[in-house]
């Protein structure tokens, strides 16, 4: 944990809950690894461009506009860019903003190499490039490419405490020449941090990302962390969530006062066709400027103990379910395919 409190810039990396212009969704196409399952999952994306558009406006990302889109009630509030994707994971290609009271956004583009180069990512590492010159967001384009850094690794509180995972940055292929201490100095200076929280405890199976934080645990208002609890002793994740758990307890804020804890209830194990545990998690849930999104996996009573627990979380925000089976089928959900920007990122 690493502390700086010569606070000399005025820029900052703002909370999820900070006002909002766009949301992106980066769409599903044949040429991505949804082409098997392209009505399920468009239909799924369906939902969320409905919940989304209907509230705020949205930046939609694809090669071609999606025919599913054709004839949409909130067709006006659609930014849509056209551009190569190779798949449609925003959260982690999409641009990180930095803001300031005074100033236009910092539009930081980060080195998106497939999460450790696992996966395919050349025309995705290219999408911030072609949001920038379509003129999609208004703020100052950020070259931080010699940098890989995907969103659903950090977690702000927008009063400059980082949360993240130990395993993910430390992770070999994204920035292995540099040690845990480089990694954490090169955060405090490029965000303007004044403590970084590492969780080094934590995982879910089939998860691709090395255990991005946003599927275990999220930074949510009032000094509040949401974070995925496992009961069960028979659940494979049941000792490294309950270290996890442990771990955040000894976590304090800036003021030196431990964090409200909310527990989010371990989903029923989920199974591929092929018998692998896909990574449901009810943390990957996306907050909006009046409402929460929260993933649903057909599993009534743990969805409505999420939408309770968020609800404690976010008083005075609606809380939206989206059933997430699809996208958890290639190892991700709700918050992985979105990227909020603050409203001051709105193109005129």
């Amino acid at each position: 944990m690493t502390k700086n409190d010569n606070m000399e810039k005025t820029y900052f990396l703002p909370a999820e809950w900070h006002p909002q212009s766009y949301i992106q969704l980066t769409w599903p196409h044949e040429g991505t690894d949804w082409a098997y399952m392209m009505d399920e999952v468009e239909a799924c994306f369906l939902n969320l461009a409905r919940e989304i558009a209907s509230r705020q406006p949205l930046l939609l990302v694809a090669p071609k506009f999606p025919a599913a889109l054709e004839g949409f009630p909130w067709a006006g509030r659609i930014r849509f860019v056209q551009c190569p994707t190779n798949d449609t994971w925003a959260r982690d290609h999409g641009f990180i903003t930095l803001i300031d009271r005074h100033a236009d956004p910092l539009l930081l583009d980060f080195c998106f190499n497939g999460w450790g180069m696992k996966f395919a990512a050349d025309k995705d590492n290219l999408i911030n490039s072609h949001l920038a010159k379509a003129g999609a967001l208004n703020g100052d384009y950020t070259n931080c490419r010699d940098f890989v850094l995907e969103g659903g690794s950090i977690e702000s509180d927008g009063e400059g405490t980082l949360l993240t995972t130990s395993t993910c940055l430390l992770a070999p292929n994204r920035n292995d020449t540099m040690s845990r201490t480089d990694i954490e100095r090169y955060l405090v200076e490029r965000f303007n941090l004044r403590q970084v929280l590492w969780l080094d405890y934590g995982y879910l199976a089939g998860d691709d990302t090395d255990s991005h934080v946003d599927t275990l645990a999220r930074l949510c208002p009032g000094h509040t962390i949401a974070y995925v609890r496992c009961t069960d002793k028979s659940d494979e994740h049941y000792g490294a969530l309950q270290s996890m758990e442990s771990q955040l307890r000894t976590f304090r804020t800036l003021d030196g006062d431990p964090y409200r804890l909310l527990p989010l209830p371990m989903p029923e194990a989920v199974y591929d066709d092929d018998g692998q545990r896909l990574p449901a998690t009810y943390a990957n849930f996306l907050v909006m400027n009046e409402a929460v999104l929260c993933p649903t996996y057909a599993q009534p009573e743990n969805d409505a103990l999420a939408a309770r627990a968020l609800a404690e979380a976010f008083p005075g925000r609606e809380i939206v379910g989206v059933d997430c089976r699809a996208l958890i089928r290639q190892h991700g959900s709700l918050h992985c395919v979105t990227m909020q920007y603050p409203e001051s990122a709105k193109s005129l």
